[in-house]
Formats: structure tokens, sequence, C-alpha cells
């Protein structure tokens, strides 16, 4: 991919939530652990704790407790007793990203997320004031077919009457790779070399780099 390509023609950025927007780690690990010591199931192993980072909270409940007896049930019973604001205290904002989303906004670069959270991203979006810096948000709950499926980018493609080479998707994870690629739009991998293609980023400020913004 050249990057004068990149340059001339982006018109939106879309970016995943948790490990992108934010450090979302700790506080993950902590709503799942929760749940984990509400059923009496042991912690989070490395695998589960990659896992819950880039799927939907219903994904994650089947993939933790789907295969042994009740407990699936017996989480999402638990679930519905959660107060999830507690765990968005725990979210840490990436540096420069407040930065990097005035700057896009000042260029009229579109900025849209596409996560696969669901009724926490209310939340976050208030807590942390992001309505001004992003024109569309979609959830798993505003689709049928969360990430990896294109549906949520389509979504924000024909909101803005976008064409797919003037759109990136910046995420961190294979769900978010897949996504971009069945979307047909370019990728940006953000802070993880595993899954990047043409372009890699350490931090948001390269994105301007990379924009000449």
């Amino acid at each position: 991919m050249a990057i004068q390509d990149l340059r001339t023609k982006i018109r939106c950025v879309i970016y995943d939530c948790d490990g992108v927007l934010f450090d979302s780690l700790e506080s993950n690990i902590r709503l799942y652990n929760d749940l984990c010591r509400s059923v009496s199931r042991p912690p989070l192993t490395e695998e589960e704790i990659r896992y819950v980072q880039s799927h939907t909270v219903f994904e994650a409940i089947h993939f933790l407790f789907g295969h042994a007896g009740d407990l699936e049930k017996r989480a999402f019973g638990e679930l519905k007793n959660i107060d999830f604001r507690h765990y968005i205290d725990h979210l840490k904002m990436e540096p420069d990203l407040m930065e990097t989303l005035s700057l896009l906004k000042e260029r009229d670069i579109l900025r849209a997320i596409s996560t696969n959270r669901t009724t926490t991203m209310r939340y976050i979006m208030e807590k942390f004031n992001l309505g001004p810096y992003f024109e569309m948000v979609v959830t798993a709950l505003d689709v049928k077919n969360p990430k990896p499926h294109p549906e949520s980018v389509k979504k924000i493609l024909d909101a803005f009457n976008l064409k797919k080479e003037e759109v990136i998707f910046v995420g961190d994870s294979e769900v978010d790779q897949q996504t971009a690629k069945a979307s047909g739009i370019r990728f940006i991998a953000f802070r993880n070399l595993d899954v990047a293609q043409d372009l890699f980023i350490e931090n948001h400020l390269d994105l301007l780099k990379l924009l000449q913004i």
C-alpha cells in the first residue's frame, strides 16, 4: 500500500475501542474474574484474557462458562446485577488520543467507533466526554452480526456515503484485522505486530504522521 495513496483519500477513521482508545485490560480482567468468583470458577487463564478483550460479553461468557453444566446460565444471571460503571473506572485512556481526535476533526476527517462492547459503551462515552469527537458509534447491540462480520463497518460506510478506499480501520486484534479484511477497507495495527499488515502505529500521533496532519 502506498502511503501517498493513504494520505490523499482518507475521509474517515474507524476505531476499535478496547486496546485502542483505552487500555481496558485491568477493567476486563476484574469484570470476568468477578463473574468467575461468583459461580465458583477459577480465574481467567491467559488464553481467556485474550479472548474476552476482543469479543462481545455474550460470546465471552459462552466461551468461559458454556461447557461446564449450568455455569453459563448462572453467569448471565450474575451479569444482570453488575454495575458496569464500577469497571469503567479502571479504563485508562491511551496517551495523545484526544489531541489526535481533535486534529482529525479540524481536518474534517470523520471519526467512528466499531466495537464489540454492548451496553457499557454508553457509559464510556459519557464518562470520558467522547460524544463531540465521534460522528458514529456502532456496538454489538446495533448489528445482527458483531465483528469480525463486516456489518458494523458497512453501517458506517452507508451512513456517510463513503467509499471503501476512503476509510481506514485502527485496531489491535485479530478480530479487528478480520473485520477490516471482510469489509474491504485498509487496516492499521495498533501496538500489535502480530496483526500488522501494511501499516503499524505505536501511538495515536503516528496516525497523524501517516496522514500528514
